[in-house]
């Protein structure tokens, strides 16, 4: 899979820009702010449909007008899909495949698999929680497109119940949502279990690879005592912490137990890597997981895009090879630098200048 064509209008900096792309490496060169994480930031946005800069999509919308629009040409062996974007500041999003409306922007979930690394990853390793669990739902995501769905109703189901606790509602009003928030709980709880068993081998042996002083490790912290992975069995344990936990969740006006809680503990050797680890150990676990996502997806034979986003100029030389390697072998990447000297000689694809907004590809 890769991306043969992309188009944005009104998208950030871009009034109107058309791109063709082809299989392999593409380069931006850019100083910050002329606009090259932007074209990058647009394909992380049809994965996830987020954005992993803002947490609202205000900001996507050129400033004078009410949306903004992603279209991008998709393909795959068997064919080509188009996938349109419109993402609207005031209302909802709407999306098209193949020229057709889709019931939900959802839809276009599984179609464009990215992964991405750049310097705010090392907030997976010195960040809160919430930076860890959403790397671990982002790849809930890309290996199971259903598990969008699942998250977003739970996510729902966890507002709701926060609005109804802050009313000090009382056990009939609770009831229904406490059941919406067991069972997606329970299913997401279950999956990450599921993931990080399969992701867990491949980060220590990359870590290791990296860096032979400590071995690495990830652990799941759960606010229910000795999750499976077996959801039914999540679902009942969160269903019996609420009932216990209820006068303090009224008081606090928050749901206290679920998926939302959760975090992944990163340890080297004995010690937690937060607080712990140097800055160079640091950038090596947040490098170890996401070229373990990866390998993940790769071994079950999907071919995400990688995305590089001004990271080279941050690494030191094992580390820098790692990318390199990863890099040659991903069917399409996109790498972004401020200057071309933070560019490794090894990498050799299609250019492209970035300033002010206007794109010009290097002409061979």
């Amino acid at each position: 899979m890769f991306i043969s064509k992309l188009s944005l209008t009104t998208f950030r900096s871009y009034k109107n820009l058309e791109l063709d792309f082809k299989p392999g490496i593409n380069i931006f060169i850019g100083k910050n702010g002329e606009g090259k994480t932007n074209i990058v930031e647009s394909i992380l946005y049809l994965s996830f449909l987020s954005s992993h800069r803002v947490a609202s999509d205000q900001p996507l919308v050129q400033l004078g007008n009410t949306a903004a629009y992603i279209r991008s040409t998709v393909t795959n062996p068997e064919r080509d899909i188009l996938v349109e974007l419109e993402i609207n500041s005031e209302k909802s999003n709407r999306a098209k495949i193949n020229q057709n409306p889709t019931r939900s922007q959802k839809e276009l979930f599984g179609i464009v698999q990215a992964i991405y690394f750049s310097p705010e990853d090392l907030d997976l390793v010195r960040g809160d929680p919430s930076e860890r669990r959403r790397f671990i739902d982002q790849i809930l995501i890309l290996r199971s497109p259903r598990m969008a769905g699942i998250i977003s109703d739970y996510e729902r189901a966890v507002r709701q119940r926060n609005t109804l606790l802050k009313t000090r509602a009382g056990f009939d009003s609770l009831a229904p949502w406490d059941k919406q928030v067991a069972e997606h709980g329970g299913k997401i709880i279950s999956a990450r279990l599921k993931t990080l068993k399969d992701l867990m081998p491949l980060f220590t042996k990359i870590y290791q690879d990296i860096s032979e002083e400590k071995p690495a490790s990830i652990a799941y912290k759960s606010s229910i005592e000795e999750p499976t992975d077996n959801h039914e069995n999540n679902t009942i344990k969160i269903l019996e912490r609420m009932q216990s936990t209820r006068s303090q969740e009224i008081d606090r006006g928050l749901t206290l137990t679920g998926p939302h809680r959760d975090d992944l503990v990163l340890n080297l050797g004995q010690h937690i890597v937060k607080g712990y680890a140097s800055h160079g150990e640091s950038w090596s676990i947040a490098l170890s997981l996401k070229l373990a996502t990866f390998h993940l997806l790769r071994n079950e034979g999907l071919s995400p895009i990688l995305i590089l986003d001004d990271v080279f100029s941050e690494l030191d030389e094992d580390r820098r090879l790692q990318l390199i390697e990863l890099a040659k072998n991903a069917e399409q990447t996109f790498i972004t630098v401020a200057v071309e000297n933070d560019l490794p000689t090894e990498l050799h694809g299609e250019r492209y200048f970035v300033k002010s907004g206007v794109v010009t590809q290097v002409k061979k």
